[in-house]
């Protein structure tokens, strides 16, 4: 490993591994200060900027959120492709050697809680450029869960009773955004409803007619996951996040939470993000057509794009994950760590389904007998 990146790695372990000036502990971020606080001793401390050198947009030539790097820079920027191996990790607080996952790039030492923010092993790796610190802690991701779970009708009573998430896990999930100026061609019909009667009964006709276009739109912050280690529907469940609200990356805001790199790269996040855009372009411009003609219906719509000024950050964003057992069986849910946003699986009581579907049933032969 080169001597310049040893000495990265040591500065990285020594802004994480913040020791409490009090007592001596090693400091964690706090969702409720957004700060850092000793976990022992409850000390607290802001994480601190130097003043900005242009109008609050950098620190002395550093950005305060992630900057937006053109996509054809991406292959100079970083190679994409991190590995699958495993690494040994020494912990620098206490020397003790732990195994993690290649794509682990933040942990904490099962021996003495020392934070671990590690960096790849060469310089072909890629660092995040911003992060979401957590808003919601600990305790308010349990609040909210138990709010969630019980407002689940069909999920069992002992289901609920049960489900007490004892271990929440804190983790900072890889994303990419991407901006991008899409200019698009479309051609489509329209079709007009008109009532026409044909003796005592009254019928829709639609009258179709064609179009065509020119639609130009940006997108700002399109959002995909780069993970591909996590159920995708669990986390799509928690979105959405305020990306602008990010910070440039620093090791404290991910000190006392596990990290994980992304596994997916930039060039298959950006044929994901170019798939999500080509359905929005399809449906905002239906909506343009059916708005501009007053019509009632869109059909055999055809879109040719293209994409310029395609610009990428890659960021962490704040994930509580847990789970809760029940008749064997093991529930996952997720909450968002900074809008406290609740999605998950839960098991369905039979017994309440079929109650329901009965009570329906009744109520629909009732008002059918008041009504003759």
């Amino acid at each position: 490993m080169p001597d310049e990146f040893d000495a990265n790695v040591v500065n990285t372990l020594k802004e994480t591994d913040k020791k409490c000036p009090a007592c001596g502990g090693t400091m964690d971020f706090d969702p409720a200060t957004g700060g850092l606080k000793c976990p022992y001793c409850g000390h607290t401390e802001e994480i601190k900027n130097k003043p900005a050198d242009n109008a609050g947009e950098t620190v002395n030539n550093s950005p305060l959120t992630a900057e937006e790097i053109p996509l054809e820079e991406a292959e100079n920027t970083a190679n994409c492709d991190w590995g699958t191996a495993t690494k040994t990790i020494i912990c620098k607080s206490c020397g003790a050697e732990s195994v993690y996952d290649a794509q682990v790039i933040s942990s904490e030492c099962p021996y003495c809680g020392s934070n671990q923010v590690t960096e790849a092993g060469d310089k072909k790796t890629m660092a995040p450029g911003g992060v979401i610190p957590f808003k919601i802690d600990q305790k308010e991701a349990a609040n909210r869960f138990v709010g969630w779970i019980k407002k689940k009708f069909f999920c069992p009573k002992a289901a609920k009773e049960s489900a007490k998430p004892k271990s929440f896990k804190g983790m900072y999930l890889p994303y990419w955004t991407f901006d991008s100026q899409t200019s698009s061609s479309y051609t489509a019909e329209y079709g007009k409803d008109r009532r026409v009667k044909r003796g005592d009964k009254e019928e829709i006709i639609t009258d179709w007619y064609r179009t065509n276009g020119h639609h130009e739109q940006f997108f700002d912050d399109e959002l995909v996951s780069g993970t591909d280690q996590h159920d995708s529907g669990l986390l799509h469940g928690i979105e959405p996040y305020d990306t602008a609200d990010n910070k440039a990356y620093k090791p404290e805001y991910v000190a006392g939470f596990g990290a994980e790199r992304y596994s997916v790269g930039v060039k298959a996040a950006w044929e994901k993000a170019k798939a999500a855009i080509t359905n929005k372009l399809r449906s905002a411009i239906t909506s343009r057509i059916m708005s501009e003609n007053n019509a009632d219906h869109v059909r055999n719509l055809n879109v040719s794009s293209s994409f310029s000024a395609i610009t990428f950050k890659y960021l962490l964003l704040p994930v509580w994950i847990s789970s809760f057992k029940y008749k064997d069986k093991v529930y996952q849910f997720a909450v968002n760590g900074q809008t406290g946003r609740v999605y998950g699986r839960t098991p369905v009581s039979a017994i309440k389904v079929i109650l329901t579907i009965i009570v329906v049933i009744a109520i629909c032969a009732l008002i059918g007998y008041l009504m003759q």
